[in-house]
């Protein structure tokens, strides 16, 4: 917690206000000077305001959205009591903007928990469905030709019905059978309205909690719009379908639906229908003799090309979003794809030899190039100390026994605790190889998906170019280090002349140490006084011994006083010692 100085510096209230006090004060704002970041009117049928996205919300469903969060949120300890289960359960209550955070939330363990993560993924997304008028309007508003000439027939019952869209099976004018991906009307507005009252509380609470949060919250959120933005434009999904379509062309074995552009827009997309096997219904699959073995591997294979060579994946490759047709492996759903540059592509396959040859320090170098944050302050002994530890636990056994999940978890933990932030694309890959391998474990029981990864890397790996490859970092580094030594040359010619000048100066830097001549003048005092303590009980006791007057009860009085002074001086250091102790453990 700030103390009070920092609090006057800084402008921060007290954080020891209660949550209800909190959360009182946010409604008293906002219904007296609205939403802050918003353009307001007014008017004599009630005011609008228009976020800084450019939505206009009323007043008065604002308002009345507040209350409403108040209310359930008032119903949850949200400021310290929130279980994993209470959470999901919150946000299932908050409505779709909230379920849609949890979802995108459930992939990225660098900013919650694992045991979070883990349950958010249960978070339920079926809703009441729009009636088929509700449909036809929404998709009139599209188009400038009547539906009646594009589309021959579409069915009444939804194939799924989500918080954001509706899917519908239909048949085109021309005859093709599609799937007709539908936005809910206002769904935008709803997320923009939720959003911004996400950024209001998040605001108040920062004044209050300051810098003691461990995450930055309005970051997160901002993180939250740009993601809803992106999956509510299906002109997004429908060019992912389309760059998906152009990576696989030479796979034979791997396809997604395909997109008609020309009856995309922004609120719907139309797509071929695919009607297969769900990927987890294997006994189906056997039946139709499918060989569980050869998809499995073939899955993880073209994975990993997705990841390593094209770097653009399917970021939730879960069960519901996997189809066997026609002996190929269909993906549907691509609104959330992930891309990896192809410098993040070389880290992340440094990674992986890094994992299969136990290899601490490349490990260390993949996290440091992977960090979006500053890592020169990163302590890079104590790295490598909780990298020992990571292999140490996991190294020892054999990639097929290897725990991907729990070892991707660990790595995301330590590179936190360590100062290291990863982007979200990597957590998000991260997750996305957890929800694989859950898929793949009943194909390939005793496989690790590690192994396959390594297996195409090596299989895909054309000599020359992996010796043009090598030749070319050679070439760097050499040149790197011949300048590194000529520079190393002319700063201790430098050094030199300052020595002989008397200006050399020495900057001290003990890992753990702020201020290490602070540390040891400290030091060095408490080893003066426990001299000085050492020295009055020995002199209180030849004192004593020899019965120097005067004396009081038969105890001479200035042992006596050599005592009593020792005592409290030992028990002065005694504290000062746990009180420094207690300040540099709450440090960590």
């Amino acid at each position: 917690m700030p103390t009070d100085a920092q609090q006057d510096k800084t402008g921060k209230g007290s954080s020891s206000q209660s949550g209800d006090e909190l959360l009182d004060a946010w409604y008293k704002s906002v219904s007296s000077g609205g939403l802050e970041d918003d353009t307001q009117t007014i008017g004599l049928f009630g005011g609008r305001a228009k976020t800084p996205d450019g939505y206009e919300i009323s007043n008065k469903s604002r308002l009345a959205r507040v209350r409403e969060i108040l209310g359930i949120v008032r119903r949850y300890d949200i400021f310290h009591g929130l279980t994993p289960k209470s959470l999901r359960k919150m946000l299932e209550e908050l409505g779709p903007t909230f379920v849609k955070a949890g979802q995108i939330l459930s992939m990225r363990s660098e900013i919650l928990p694992e045991s979070f993560c883990r349950e958010l993924t249960k978070l339920r997304t079926d809703v009441e469905p729009m009636d088929r008028e509700t449909v036809l309007s929404a998709l009139r508003a599209e188009y400038d030709t009547p539906i009646e000439d594009i589309f021959d027939a579409i069915d009444d019952v939804p194939l799924g019905s989500a918080s954001v869209a509706q899917v519908h099976k239909a048949r085109l004018i021309t005859g093709e059978m599609v799937a007709i991906k539908v936005q809910r009307p206002h769904v935008q507005e709803t997320m923009a309205q939720d959003i911004s009252i996400m950024r209001s509380l998040v605001r108040h609470m920062d004044r209050y909690v300051g810098d003691t949060q461990f995450l930055d919250l309005q970051s997160v959120i901002d993180e939250l719009w740009q993601s809803f933005r992106e999956e509510t434009d299906f002109l997004v999904e429908a060019r992912n379908l389309e760059e998906f379509r152009r990576n696989n062309a030479d796979c034979k074995f791997i396809d997604c639906p395909k997109p008609y552009p020309k009856l995309c827009t922004r609120h719907v997309v139309v797509m071929d229908y695919i009607e297969g096997i769900p990927i987890d219904k294997t006994a189906q699959l056997v039946a139709e003799g499918y060989d569980l073995e050869e998809i499995g591997t073939k899955l993880v294979d073209n994975y990993t090309s997705q990841m390593l060579d094209d770097g653009f994946f399917h970021a939730d490759p879960h069960p519901g979003n996997l189809i066997i047709r026609g002996g190929k492996i269909v993906y549907i759903d691509l609104g959330i794809m992930g891309r990896l540059s192809s410098h993040d592509r070389k880290a992340m396959s440094d990674m992986v030899e890094a994992v299969a040859m136990q290899n601490t320090a490349g490990l260390a170098e993949g996290l440091m190039r992977f960090s979006i944050s500053d890592t020169s302050k990163v302590d890079y002994a104590h790295l490598l100390d909780d990298l020992d530890l990571i292999v140490a636990d996991y190294g020892e056994s054999d990639l097929s026994d290897l725990n991907i999940g729990a070892f991707v978890n660990s790595l995301i933990s330590m590179a936190r605790k360590n100062g290291i932030e990863l982007p979200g694309t990597v957590t998000m890959l991260a997750r996305a190889l957890v929800t694989l391998e859950g898929v793949v474990d009943e194909f390939l029981p005793g496989v690790s998906i590690i192994e396959i990864i390594r297996s195409h890397m090596k299989a895909h790996s054309d000599p020359v170019t992996f010796a043009k490859g090598e030749l070319k970092r050679l070439g760097r580094e050499g040149t790197n280090a011949t300048h590194g030594l000529l520079g190393a040359a002319s700063q201790a010619d430098l050094a030199m002349k300052m020595l002989t000048r008397g200006q050399l100066r020495m900057n001290l830097d003990i890992a753990g140490t702020e201020d290490p001549l602070d540390d040891m003048a400290h030091i060095a005092d408490r080893l003066t006084m426990s001299v000085i303590i050492a020295g009055l009980f020995i002199g209180s006791s030849v004192v004593y011994y020899a019965r120097i007057q005067p004396v009081i009860f038969g105890i001479p009085v200035i042992g006596f006083v050599g005592y009593l002074v020792a005592f409290v001086l030992g028990v002065w250091v005694a504290y000062d010692i746990i009180k420094d102790s207690r300040h540099r453990r709450r440090k960590k």
